[in-house]
């Protein structure tokens, strides 16, 4: 006897099913639930580990009755007439559900019909709806019987079970994933947003459902490990060359982006982000910024270098300047001066020349002969 879990139903509930053979040849298998007969979509053997596994996990979603597993009893591999009845049940209940809708506009209740499914026997229609409040409708219920000539079950529903039934394409492109392949909802507050330092934009961080977005809890535990190594997203690391903000995380690589006091942004890696924190705090540069640093400190000396060089250059050149001009000009009694005679001592060897000589000098005679 294996144990195999199936998928049924609108809601995709989960089963149980025990099967007398060891592998199934259909893809399709006809069961017998609670609601009736059904078609299911077998999933795979399970083993008695997987099968308590599985129970703990439905049971940590909002709503455990509607993901809590089943137990189904498994009827027959479906045929190809039993598949064909299936489908066509299923084009039945689009146009059943149209004139569900219409009848509702007759009563004016508060609901939205979301969707009608059939039982395979036809004793039975679950009509799934969404409603604010509650809501007397069995008067709504009595037409619809009348109309459809069978059993009525309304069943209320959550706007994201709305949207797991009705199914459509989310904005990344995909199928909602509550819609083929997510069992139950976990639990999304808005502070896993922020973690994750997403956009508090409504509009990008919710479903189709307007909920906050399923895909948001997926990574939550890789970010609170990350969080655990870093201070809180947004944290402002304050040093005497500014307010070093702590902008945003990389999942992937595993980095960190930090917006500097000049609002360039920066990825340091979270091993190296320690010293980061350590060498700003004592207003060491950092990265780029202390490659820029050493790179304007070269270019200074260099340009002091080569000022120091022009000046040299330029006094040269006013020598050789004034060296030709004293060459082109013609000698004088000034010029022929002694370099080590001073016009000082000049004036005073022509004043004692002029005292040491004789006011009327005797004019010389030749001796007689």
């Amino acid at each position: 006897m294996s144990v195999y879990l199936t998928i049924f139903g609108k809601p995709r509930y989960l089963g149980l099913t025990k099967v007398d053979t060891d592998s199934l040849n259909s893809k399709w298998v006809l069961l017998k639930t609670s609601r009736g007969y059904e078609m299911g979509l077998p999933g795979g053997m399970l083993s008695e580990e997987q099968q308590e596994k599985y129970k703990l996990a439905t049971s940590t979603f909002e709503d455990s009755t509607q993901t809590m597993l089943h137990e189904v009893e498994f009827v027959r591999e479906a045929n190809a007439r039993d598949i064909e009845f299936y489908y066509m049940c299923k084009r039945e209940e689009d146009k059943a559900l149209l004139i569900a809708r219409e009848i509702l506009q007759d009563h004016k209740l508060n609901m939205k019909l979301v969707d009608v499914e059939y039982m395979l026997d036809r004793k039975k229609m679950y009509f799934y709806f969404t409603a604010g409040q509650r809501v007397d409708f069995r008067l709504y219920v009595r037409d619809l019987a009348h109309e459809f000539k069978t059993r009525i079950e309304m069943r209320q529903v959550g706007i994201r079970d709305e949207a797991r039934i009705v199914k459509g394409i989310s904005s990344c492109g995909r199928p909602c994933c509550c819609s083929y392949w997510l069992r139950g909802f976990s639990p999304i507050s808005i502070k896993i947003v922020k973690e994750q330092r997403s956009a508090l934009n409504p509009i990008k961080i919710s479903g189709l459902c307007g909920r906050l977005m399923c895909c948001m809890s997926y990574e939550k535990e890789n970010y609170t490990e990350l969080w655990s190594k870093l201070p809180g997203p947004g944290a402002k690391i304050k040093t005497e060359h500014g307010i070093y903000v702590l902008d945003s995380v990389e999942l992937g690589t595993e980095r960190v982006n930090v917006r500097f006091p000049n609002g360039r942004l920066v990825s340091i890696s979270i091993e190296e982000f320690p010293d980061f924190k350590e060498a700003v705090l004592q207003g060491e540069e950092w990265g780029e910024d202390k490659e820029l640093l050493e790179k304007k400190k070269a270019a200074a000396a260099r340009i002091a270098m080569l000022k120091e060089r022009a000046e040299r250059k330029r006094t040269r050149e006013k020598r050789l300047e004034l060296k030709d001009v004293v060459k082109s000009k013609p000698a004088t009694k000034k010029d022929k001066q002694p370099l080590n005679e001073s016009p000082k001592s000049k004036s005073k060897s022509k004043a004692n020349y002029r005292r040491k000589r004789p006011k009327n000098p005797k004019p010389k005679t030749n001796p007689p002969s």
